[in-house]
């Protein structure tokens, strides 16, 4: 662990009043940002960016070869939703754990522990997939695998908050561009395997490997925090079990908190539902072949993950409520577009008008939910919201499949206009709560 040293230099863009109101809301255990230097700060980013990208490749290195595990253990389709209902629900029960986990063991050994979880559960599924096929055994790892991804999707977005607010400029869009960075590599590894017919188990192994070892490396550069129970050797009295319950709890009554997951659960809802759904409302909706679905999904995904990349300066320029409101008319309007258009070049302009328009809430939407006084409410907020955001990407796919097929899914797509204009009316509960923005705001 590093030691922090009186004279080391902070962030020299940092204004003085940003850095009064930085240092006002912290908590009283936390190390102050006044101590931290520019090479600290960009290491800790750069150790939350490699996080996000771990977890992507997780996910895709996974999904990328459950075609062939299908095969080799003769899973029906049923069958296959019933094994990933499985990663599912646990990855809810991680979201759940993870303030409490985080409470309990800091972010540092917190993400530790739960990628190296989600190292195992992929080993599982790998030796349960083709070396011994074994359903129960893919159960258990894929709820290993669930479970660790859940609960460090909250730890690495408190910990993105966290390092946003110190750097003092919006990173947060960055990170999930990260995780989509991720989830591209991870594709590409699977396909390479599945081209050299690399069994599922040795591929899955190396993977987990290469992600325990990563995630022991990458957290060296995580400062510690008292607030969070990061430091062991601090002497501070912690909290009993009951009050930190309480304080997971007490965050659903803050009806700010619910305005923002109204936020993120229109937007994941829209892009959930493209990601299962855009390629099919293309070749059914659309009368296109299935290569021009394809194509246009993957249109879908560059827009999404371009605008994540440079979205956060246009957050510090314009603040968080006026690009929310701005993805959601953009968002709608595409979303229109591709609905209600006939033409291939206005599908092509409404697909990445729809993946412009999701890509901000969901990063967003957990700065805006961490941006609290007290920091040891931050992963409570940070893990309420995600349970929406995640609520919306699992039941979203079913509720438009059903009622595509009541209507027809172009038509089925009309819910998410309406979830996405509402996404934007809801949108100032985002507004800033610290830093110079805030001050100005408060000023007016």
């Amino acid at each position: 662990m590093s030691q922090h040293r009186d004279d080391e230099p902070v962030l020299a863009e940092r204004d003085e009043a940003g850095r009064d109101d930085t240092r006002a809301t912290r908590g009283s255990g936390a190390r102050s940002a006044d101590r931290r230097s520019r090479r600290e700060l960009v290491a800790w980013r750069n150790a939350i960016f490699t996080i996000f990208f771990l977890s992507g490749l997780s996910l895709a290195s996974w999904v990328a070869r459950l075609p062939a595990i299908r095969s080799d253990v003769d899973l029906s389709t049923q069958g296959v939703g019933l094994v990933i209902l499985s990663g599912s629900i646990a990855s809810i029960l991680g979201l759940i754990a993870a303030p409490w986990l985080m409470a309990r063991f800091g972010t540092r050994l917190g993400m530790t522990g739960v990628l190296v979880t989600v190292a195992v559960g992929l080993v599982l599924v790998g030796i349960g997939g083709s070396i011994a096929p074994s359903v129960p055994l893919i159960v258990i790892g894929l709820a290993m695998f669930g479970f660790g991804n859940g609960a460090v999707d909250v730890m690495m977005n408190v910990e993105g908050a966290e390092a946003e607010r110190e750097l003092g400029k919006t990173v947060m869009p960055l990170m999930h561009a990260f995780f989509s960075f991720g989830t591209v590599a991870g594709a590409g590894l699977a396909v390479a395997a599945s081209a050299i017919e690399l069994s599922v188990s040795v591929h899955l192994v190396i993977i987990a490997a290469l992600i325990a070892v990563t995630v022991i490396v990458a957290v060296r550069f995580v400062p510690v925090r008292e607030e969070l129970g990061d430091d062991p050797h601090t002497d501070a009295p912690r909290d009993p079990w009951t009050v930190r319950l309480k304080r997971s709890l007490r965050v659903w009554a803050d009806v700010r908190l619910l305005l923002i997951g109204v936020v993120m659960l229109g937007m994941s809802f829209a892009e959930g539902s493209a990601n299962d759904w855009l390629a099919i409302a293309v070749v059914d909706g659309h009368d296109f072949d299935e290569t021009a679905g394809a194509a246009m999904f993957t249109v879908f995904t560059i827009a999404i993950t371009g605008a994540r990349v440079v979205g956060g300066p246009f957050i510090d320029r314009f603040g968080r409520v006026a690009m929310l409101q701005a993805m959601s008319i953009i968002g709608v309007a595409g979303l229109a577009l591709f609905i209600f258009s006939s033409e291939p070049w206005m599908l092509i302009v409404g697909t990445l008008m729809w993946g412009i328009g999701c890509s901000l809430a969901f990063p967003v939407g957990m700065s805006a939910a961490a941006d609290v006084p007290d920091r040891a409410d931050a992963a409570a907020r940070v893990s309420a919201v995600a349970m929406i955001g995640y609520c919306a990407f699992l039941v979203g796919p079913p509720l438009i499949g059903f009622l595509g097929e009541q209507f027809g899914i172009l038509n089925g797509l009309i819910l998410l206009l309406g979830l996405m204009a509402v996404a934007g009316l809801a949108a100032p509960a985002a507004r800033e709560q610290s830093g110079p923005r805030a001050r100005s705001t408060r000023a007016r």
